[in-house]
């Protein structure tokens, strides 16, 4: 479960739960950055053992306000031998998103391990930090249990952020069409990860003549959120071309990785032929240089000229 403060337009690109694929990253781990007294701490959830993983520099770095997190946690692994001996099955290197935003390994913990660390660490912090991590439990054992929480805490954070009631629908709606796209992958016999990004690609490239990271550029993105960056218009022909990718494949059932990438470039290509009808008829283009601070504002100006590939 994601902090209730944290920007949406902060989160990756790959992100498939519930409906809520894109609201939090999801593989095999689950990643996310929570805030402690709005402090930054990366996290990881693991399907399989169900269970939070907690970055141990950035807890330090919350507990001490340490400028070297780094340097304080060998000092106090030195001075606590009973923790030094039991780092082994304390410590568990986990890939997280480091600042660079690229996944590296990261020495993390669990629930258990980071109380254990906390004896070592002294600061006033301690107890208050302990309810917070027992509250994010409690929440995504609750999401866990009831989805349609994560679903409406979505809602309720896109509202904070400006963008229009119409806007989130469609949005939202999207979420869910992903979803069925990233299902029929996956019964494809397909790979979350590189494979997904791959096809996902093909798709952009199809419809817009923009590969993802292209896409990015021209909005002016980092680590942002694409389709949190998209106008209405921009969304409802990337639903077309996911939803249509879908339905091709559970037509012909694919096998593998190749017969996979066509049916995408066909699914690209139906929404590009839509793509093209809208700007004659309006004009104007559909891919768009807007970002989620002009949309929410109605601002922005769009650069590429109609039918430019």
């Amino acid at each position: 479960m994601q902090s209730y403060t944290k920007n949406l337009a902060e989160l990756s690109e790959n992100a498939y739960i519930c409906k809520l694929d894109e609201y939090q990253i999801a593989m095999t781990q689950k990643q996310a950055i929570q805030l402690f007294e709005q402090k930054k701490v990366r996290t990881v959830w693991d399907t399989e053992k169900e269970k939070w993983y907690f970055s141990i520099v950035d807890i330090i770095a919350v507990l001490t306000d340490s400028a070297d997190p780094k340097q304080y946690l060998k000092k106090i692994r030195n001075r606590d031998t009973g923790l030094q001996t039991n780092w082994g099955t304390i410590c568990t290197p986990v890939r997280m998103r480091a600042a660079d935003g690229k996944l590296r390994l990261v020495d993390a913990s669990d629930t258990e391990g980071i109380f254990r660390l906390i004896q070592s660490i002294p600061s006033p912090k301690a107890e208050p930090f302990k309810q917070w991590m027992a509250q994010v439990a409690a929440k995504r054992i609750d999401q866990m249990q009831d989805p349609e929480l994560s679903f409406e805490q979505a809602v309720a954070d896109y509202r904070r952020l400006g963008y229009s009631e119409a806007w989130i629908n469609q949005r939202m709606r999207s979420i869910e069409v992903r979803k069925h796209l990233t299902d029929e992958w996956k019964r494809a016999g397909l790979e979350e990860g590189q494979q997904f990004a791959s096809l996902t690609d093909i798709i952009y490239r199809q419809w817009s003549g923009l590969s993802a990271k292209e896409y990015k550029q021209l909005k002016g993105l980092k680590k942002e959120n694409l389709r949190d960056n998209m106008t209405d218009l921009e969304i409802a022909i990337n639903m077309l071309a996911e939803a249509t990718t879908t339905q091709i494949s559970k037509n012909e059932n694919p096998k593998g990785m190749a017969e996979s990438a066509g049916i995408a470039r066909r699914g690209g290509a139906v929404a590009n032929d839509a793509r093209k009808a809208v700007e004659k008829e309006t004009g104007q283009p559909v891919v768009s240089t807007m970002n989620a601070k002009q949309i929410a504002q109605g601002e922005g100006e769009l650069l590429l000229e109609s039918g430019e590939e």
